[in-house]
């Protein structure tokens, strides 16, 4: 460990207890291996499930059977229950590496759930305001901070504003607060403030960075951590070198997708080099006029660029005049060697101490171009990266020069278009670091131990908080358990599958109950009642010559299945199966492979969503960007209830209809699977539905999914049960009655994602509504070369058409096709 500390200044802060419980809480859990860590973590889940984790610290670190170990785990509970971030297996301690960005993700309430529930943030917060209202003449914490503080401490972040993403923001379209803390003057001491105080709270948890690295102004952060500059220094710099910046004519910035070179021979006279971010990843400043006339010129080649939010022109020749006095202001400071290393935006390498120390450097710093790519390969040598500060650029900067490995790069700060509790999203960053091993100083964390001691299966509660009482037959039913799973650390309302039961120990399962009760548990039984308590209750109820009957909680996932769930930006929804929302939900929100494929919604957007299932595209498209009005489709019941729920209970403006949409008027026979509704079709062919299920979840594991995923992947019996069957009549519209019934003008974004049924949603769009259409993402199945069948009928009617098929689905012949109209 790193005897370097942030800063001398005010350290008893960090000891200073929370005014009260936060709202999350953080459980480390190590185990000496990976059965014992396995019902360690499900018996978090458990217990978290059943109340929430208001507790007197907000991280805590649990050992399981008298013992710590290498094998560990992460769980962030809240309000809602628990999610758990992960497994690890750890040998040693990787050391960190900070970095802190610039400009750019900033934004109105960065920080504030950090701000009302750690008084290590808060506390520098409030150092760092008073301390500038000289320089600035009010208290930035008003502009950072402006509004009543939100009653819901648990509530997701304000919705998201598609402008700032797509680099659209001309300021007409953002409020009073945001333009206030765009100004050069209030934007760069503040969010210098926030990353400073952010760099405090990692510190109070143990984390010390061995390196570090900042982007722009995020470098006087990192100067400040490193003790160059005192605090009380590094404020009165920022304030009075934003100052002077805003006193200099605005300019504009632009990011271009080309190499440095090719971007140098494309520039010349007022423009400059301002940031070299990537091989290909530049950025361009300048007068405004000039960077609009080099983005049209580059729009005419074909190069991909985009404005970037900025009132001023930095890194650039247009910062010349200020130079030589933010010189002079440097004079004035004392300037000591870094304590710490750190990478110089100048150079891309280590900073030296003649550099640090020079007056001068910081005037070069104002008008060179940050070389973030150098200085990413500068910390190539580190195993972990830490974004400190507010969103994830540098994170997605640094994923993509280390191969796209995103295991070793962690954001601490939601991104401004998220909608995630600041907290949670800090404190699932430190269960991140503790499964890659990072070298924080675990110990300033409460240890206990979990309650799952050999010889016994941890007590469960009744929904009133009393503890449970096992039966004999659940004592019996341990036993069996305990000799299947090789463990006898058995909570009684985990699910078998949750603790590494697959579906060929299901089979021996049902036979050792057999023998042991003289009952005959189906596969179906052992599915559904999938849990101590609940399996025996059914052997019970067989005993006595009862029908169990329908089981009304649990499943082989979840145990206590909830209909409510929390995805992990903080959104609410109803679902019916775990395991599949979360797929969806990484591939709709996390993946992004929309933006990626070039795929765009604007404020205002009329968006239709065939095949709508429980509603997360809606909901996509809903928070995407503001005003947007959905239509969408979704033929089976039980899914259509959920989608209407959903849809109420976010406040989305959506016509939803209970129908499917084909190429014809007509009514057909559905086929639904409860637990594979994404499987789903008017054409069921269970066979080649349960290839690639089974094909996914090999894919799964593959790329670190959990145990049971082997089991599951060669599991015949158990898709036998999760392709169990209802069939429904479902009546069937083409898409184009719909639009004139309704008055659709125009699609801006369609989404079909049907089983097999996706060319008949195409030949029910009339020729004169095609026009209509402005972008389309298609499902495609590639049966005998559909898909290159469907890119060349997109393609003549207008559409830039891309393909993709995820690393999930290789081995299927299910494709993701991307259309956007004209040239991009």
């Amino acid at each position: 460990m790193s005897p370097n500390t942030i800063t001398v200044e005010e350290k008893h802060e960090a000891a200073l207890p929370p005014a009260e419980p936060v709202p999350w809480h953080l459980a480390l859990v190590s185990g000496a291996d990976g059965t014992s860590l396995g019902a360690g973590l499900a018996g978090l889940r458990a217990r978290f499930s059943r109340a929430p984790a208001q507790q007197d610290v907000p991280v805590r670190i649990r050992t399981v059977g008298g013992t710590g170990g290498g094998h560990r785990g992460a769980v962030l509970a809240g309000a809602e229950g628990a999610t758990e971030i992960g497994t690890g297996e750890v040998t040693g301690a990787a050391p960190v590496a900070f970095m802190f960005p610039g400009l750019g993700d900033h934004h109105v309430d960065m920080g504030r759930g950090l701000y009302r529930d750690f008084p290590v943030f808060r506390a520098a917060v409030d150092s760092c305001a008073e301390a500038l209202m000289p320089e600035l003449g009010l208290d930035i914490r008003k502009v950072v901070f402006p509004g009543p503080e939100p009653q819901d401490r648990t509530a997701p972040a304000p919705g998201p504003d598609l402008r700032r993403l797509l680099g659209r923001d001309t300021g007409t379209g953002r409020g009073e607060h945001e333009r206030r803390l765009d100004s050069t003057r209030l934007a760069q001491p503040a969010l210098f403030v926030v990353e400073y105080a952010l760099a405090r709270l990692w510190e109070s948890w143990g984390a010390r960075p061995s390196l570090m690295i900042g982007y722009s102004l995020g470098e006087y952060v990192a100067a400040t951590v490193a003790g160059v500059l005192s605090l009380k220094d590094a404020l009165v710099l920022v304030a009075r070198r934003a100052a002077l910046i805003d006193t200099l004519p605005q300019g504009a910035m632009l990011a271009v997708m080309l190499p440095e070179q090719e971007v140098l021979s494309r520039i010349g006279g007022n423009l400059s080099l301002s940031a070299v971010n990537g091989p290909e990843f530049c950025v361009v400043g300048g007068p405004v006029a000039d960077i609009e006339a080099l983005e049209r010129s580059l729009r005419e080649q074909g190069v991909v660029s985009r404005r970037v939010r900025s009132t001023h022109a930095f890194h650039s020749s247009m910062m010349e005049p200020v130079a030589d006095q933010v010189t002079a202001l440097a004079r004035t400071l004392t300037l000591n060697p870094p304590r710490i290393p750190y990478v110089s935006n100048v150079t891309g390498r280590i900073i030296t101490d003649e550099q640090a120390t020079d007056p001068a450097y910081w005037a070069r710093h104002l008008v060179s171009p940050v070389r973030f790519a150098d200085g990413l390969d500068s910390l190539a040598g580190t195993p972990l990266l830490l974004e400190t500060g507010p969103g994830q650029t540098l994170s997605s900067m640094a994923a993509a020069a280390r191969g796209g490995d995103t295991g070793t790069v962690v954001a601490s700060m939601r991104h401004p278009l998220e909608r995630r509790s600041d907290s949670a999203v800090a404190l699932k960053a430190l269960g991140r670091l503790w499964l890659a091993g990072a070298d924080i100083d675990w110990t300033a964390f409460p240890a206990v131990e979990l309650d799952t001691a050999p010889g016994t299966a941890a007590a469960a509660a009744d929904e009133d908080g009393r503890e449970h009482v096992p039966t004999a037959t659940e004592h019996k039913l341990h036993d069996i358990w305990a000799k299947l799973l090789k463990t006898e650390h058995l909570p009684y309302d985990v699910s078998f599958f949750e603790l590494g039961g697959n579906s060929l120990l299901a089979t021996r399962l049902t036979l050792r109950v057999k023998r042991a009760f003289g009952v005959e548990l189906t596969l179906r039984q052992v599915y559904e009642r999938a849990t101590i308590t609940l399996m025996a209750a059914a052997i019970d109820a067989l005993r006595t010559g009862e029908d169990p009957g329908p089981a009304e909680g649990g499943s082989s996932y979840t145990g206590r299945a909830r209909a409510r769930f929390r995805l992990p930006n903080g959104l609410t929804v109803v679902h019916q199966n775990e395991a599949e929302t979360l797929h969806f939900y990484r591939d709709i929100f996390e993946h992004r492979t929309y933006a990626r494929n070039g795929i765009r919604l604007h404020d205002g957007a009329t968006v239709v969503d065939v095949g709508g299932n429980i509603g997360l595209f809606t909901l996509f498209a809903h928070y995407e960007a503001k005003n947007v009005k959905v239509f969408a489709f979704e033929p089976a019941p039980p899914l259509f209830e959920l989608l209407s729920q959903n849809v109420a209970e976010h406040k989305v403006d959506a016509r939803l209809f209970n129908i499917g949409i084909a190429d014809t008027e007509t009514e057909a026979a559905f086929t639904f699977y409860p637990r594979s509704s994404g499987m789903s079709s008017f054409h069921p062919d269970k066979e080649e539905e349960k290839h690639n299920l089974r094909t996914i979840i090999a894919n799964q594991q593959k790329a670190g999914a959990d145990a049971e995923a082997a089991g599951l992947a060669a599991s015949e019996d158990l898709l036998d049960v999760r392709f169990e069957a209802i069939e429904f009549t479902a009546t069937l519209r083409p898409l184009s009655a719909v639009i004139r019934e309704q008055g659709i003008e125009r699609i801006d974004l369609i989404k079909i994602d049907v089983q097999r049924s996706e060319r008949q949603v195409i030949d029910g769009i009339a020729d004169e509504d095609w026009p209509r259409i402005q972008q389309m993402v298609l499902e495609a199945h590639d049966a005998d070369g559909e898909v290159g069948r469907l890119v060349e009928l997109l393609r003549g009617r207008g559409f830039t058409v891309t393909t993709e098929q995820d690393e999930l689905y290789v081995g299927t012949d299910i494709h993701n096709i991307y259309a956007v109209r004209g040239a991009r």
